[in-house]
């Protein structure tokens, strides 16, 4: 508690962009789980999954601290609303990481040539949506700084367009990745086929989320 409310005496902002970090230490172990599915190592991959899980949980344990601490009585720049709004789409990531995370343990599989090289530009793509959307909360002080206008926000709108078109590159990615996967599953039995796509879909999150997220940010702007 104490932790939260020093957060918040810096800045009401200080807590979400904390969280965001922690978000960002599950998003950032994804590449890390696929590189251990490549080289075969189940152990490794285990562990790894292991170690974003305990992320997760310790995301969720920020959450629910800055849900019950949030001082009512403080003067927030924002509604209180959209804070808390911001923060649970934030959490919704982690949980996304997460997922992608369970799904690879559940069975032991391997990365076809076939759509490899598709799905390495589709993950890449999607860690560099989260990325941008990092930067624009890390961006939130600042902008409190400038009273949410002037070149400061601006610049915060310009990210928000970049984050919105690295998800639309995504899309396109995915979109081809599923023609190869299409063509492969001869190559595999139905169960792999189909949790293959469940796998996609939960990597295809990230970038959606972090999407729904800057956006949040940028209505958060054009409200004031």
């Amino acid at each position: 508690m104490l932790t939260i409310l020093s957060l918040f005496g810096r800045s009401p902002f200080a807590p979400l962009k904390s969280h965001m970090e922690k978000v960002g230490t599950c998003v950032h172990q994804i590449p890390l789980l696929f590189a251990a599915l490549e080289k075969k190592d189940m152990k490794e991959l285990e562990r790894i999954a292991a170690l974003i899980s305990e992320y997760e949980h310790q995301a969720d344990l920020m959450k629910n601290d800055i849900r019950n601490h949030l001082p009512k009585s403080l003067f927030l720049p924002i509604d209180r609303s959209h804070l808390l709004e911001i923060l649970a789409i934030q959490d919704n990531i982690a949980d996304a990481a997460e997922d992608v995370a369970v799904l690879l343990t559940l069975k032991t599989m391997e990365m076809l040539p076939s759509f490899k090289s598709d799905f390495i530009a589709f993950l890449n793509k999607n860690i560099e949506s989260f990325d941008g959307t990092l930067l624009i909360i890390k961006e939130m002080h600042e902008l409190l700084e400038s009273s949410f206008g002037g070149l400061e926000a601006e610049k915060v709108k310009s990210m928000v367009d970049e984050v919105a078109f690295k998800e639309h590159e995504a899309d396109l990615i995915q979109r081809k990745l599923l023609k190869s996967l299409f063509k492969a599953e001869n190559e595999m039995s139905y169960g792999t086929f189909h949790l293959w796509q469940k796998i996609f879909e939960a990597v295809a999150s990230i970038s959606n989320l972090s999407e729904k997220l800057a956006y949040r940010v940028r209505m958060t702007l054009e409200l004031k």
